[in-house]
């Protein structure tokens, strides 16, 4: 329980900064976000891939 006005009004700005600072959490989400699903980070990823099967491929024909 609050004992005056002031523990009130110290709690309610306390809950608007942490609001604000989840805000801002959230816009920073979103921008990773974005990038994750960019065109170029996807076609990065599956260059990746394509040259880790693609040297296993080759070396599976030298191999044999």
């Amino acid at each position: 329980m609050y004992t005056n006005l002031e523990e009130v009004e110290y709690d309610l700005k306390r809950l608007s900064l942490e609001r604000e600072i989840a805000l801002e959490e959230i816009k920073g989400l979103k921008q990773d976000v974005k990038e994750d699903l960019s065109p170029y980070s996807w076609m990065s990823t599956v260059m990746s891939a394509v040259k880790k099967y693609g040297i296993l491929y080759l070396i599976r024909k030298i191999t044999r």
